[in-house]
């Protein structure tokens, strides 16, 4: 896909605005899209879908500058197919490739290069928003519009355009998978790589890590290199997590680097089937994708699929426990060995990360993760058997206690279950309501909290 321009990007804004517009006064309105990468279900309602037609593609690319601007709804998938050409990608890659910039900046993204680089919303340079009132306003860092963007998941309006820095890079990730014996070298390794950039006198551009158990831990250290290699292809019958137990280096693509996790949707193909060697070859390639085993997901839940296969075999009910978190990197060895005792999931993804803050060095108001601070973001995905009280969520619940005891945060794109008192304290829901009055006064946007715990 070409470079949109500067013209049709006005013309899809046109139609957005005009949709808005044909909404009767008063109603409640919604973008008009099929896809979605949260994980919390949503009641369907009959709100009105704006028109986005149009604004799924990039507009431009300045090479010599580093910087590109975007279309809201456009996937990093598109946008890294536009910049890698001209030796570019963005400063934060999300793992799956339909997560869309839009999507990535009013909620919270994140990556192997976030030691380095922070939140996807921190290399954002301007936007445009369609607030609430209808009105499209460009806002920059330091406008309160912008500062209270992250993590309002659409409550304060959307993008429509996006302008943000941009990397760049040679053509190769080289990769080493360092094998760790428990959750203190754990710890002791990430924040020597996170402060000193390097390990073993080498470089280190990205790093991410897998819990296979207890005392068997990996990081994958990438140093981004214009050196040929003998590349791995983990889009055919290998499995890119497996091969952390299986080699102690790598050579990648950047391309594939960046969506190396994407095509087994991490571990979580394997509840498809996906993995069986059988399975796999007879499974088409162009569906090894996380947004269709993410539909698979959405018909599960529908119909109960899971659930019925549990009861006809005498099976406790099972709780899904789809959560990430961020514990501060002193409290991650107790976080883990608490959630080893009491959830006992695994793979659990590691991932630490340095938020930039604001403009002025702050934090991030709706967000409020201390900048400079080096916190481990935690990637769990699966299900628990809990039995009959799987309805009230008593793992995820006891998750969200024990992040919060630890000083740590939760992402709000999987589920959440705090009462609103506990939410507003968190994700500052007094300043949220004051933006949101000057820019939805009408509150024609679901609000943050319905939209993150009544899953409206």
């Amino acid at each position: 896909m070409a470079p949109r321009g500067w013209e049709q990007h006005r013309a899809a804004v046109d139609r957005l605005v005009a949709s808005y517009a044909a909404v009767p006064s008063g109603a409640k309105v919604r973008l008009a899209k099929t896809t979605s990468n949260l994980f919390r279900p949503r009641a369907r309602t009959a709100v009105a879908g704006l028109d986005v037609s149009g604004l799924n593609g990039v507009i431009a690319i300045d090479p010599a500058a580093a910087t590109a601007d975007v279309q809201g709804m456009c996937t990093y998938e598109d946008l890294v197919a536009e910049t890698l050409p001209h030796g570019l990608i963005p400063l934060v890659v999300p793992q799956l490739r339909t997560i869309t910039l839009g999507g990535a900046v009013t909620g919270l993204g994140i990556e192997s290069t976030s030691f380095r680089n922070g939140f996807p919303h921190e290399s954002v340079l301007e936007l445009d928003v369609l607030t609430g009132a209808g009105n499209l306003l460009t806002v920059r860092p330091g406008d309160e519009l912008f500062d209270a963007f992250p993590n309002s998941y659409g409550s304060l309006g959307y993008a429509t355009r996006v302008q943000i820095g941009l990397e760049r890079v040679p053509a190769y990730a080289r990769l080493r998978h360092i094998r760790l014996a428990d959750h203190d070298e754990l710890t002791e390794v990430l924040g020597s790589v996170v402060g000193s950039g390097t390990h073993g006198g080498a470089a280190v551009d990205a790093i991410d890590g897998v819990a296979f158990a207890p005392d068997e831990i990996y990081l994958t250290l990438a140093t981004w290199t214009g050196e040929p290699g003998p590349v791995s292809d983990y889009t055919g019958q290998a499995i890119f997590y497996r091969s952390l137990q299986q080699r102690t280096t790598d050579w990648l693509t950047l391309h594939d680097y960046l969506w190396r996790w994407d095509t087994d949707w991490f571990w979580c193909s394997r509840a498809f089937g996906a993995q069986h060697p059988v399975v796999r070859r007879l499974w088409p390639k162009r569906w090894r994708r996380s947004d269709v085993y993410h539909r698979l997901v959405g018909l599960d839940r529908r119909f109960g699929v899971l659930d019925r296969l549990d009861r006809r075999a005498g099976r406790p009910a099972r709780e899904r426990v789809i959560q990430d978190v961020e514990v501060p990197l002193e409290r991650l060895a107790e976080f883990l060995t608490w959630f080893d005792r009491h959830a006992g999931m695994r793979p659990v993804w590691i991932c630490p990360v340095v938020a930039k803050g604001t403009s002025s060095g702050g934090r991030w108001p709706l967000y409020p993760m201390e900048p400079g601070r080096i916190w481990v973001n935690l990637g769990f995905w699966g299900t628990v058997q809990v039995g009959p009280d799987a309805p009230d969520a008593p793992m995820n619940r006891a998750i969200e206690a024990k992040v919060l005891e630890l000083g740590g945060h939760k992402s709000l794109y999987s589920e959440a279950f705090f009462d609103r008192a506990t939410f507003d304290r968190l994700y500052n829901g007094a300043h949220l309501a004051a933006v949101k009055a000057k820019h939805d006064p009408d509150n024609r946007l679901t609000t943050l909290y319905d939209k993150a715990v009544r899953r409206r």
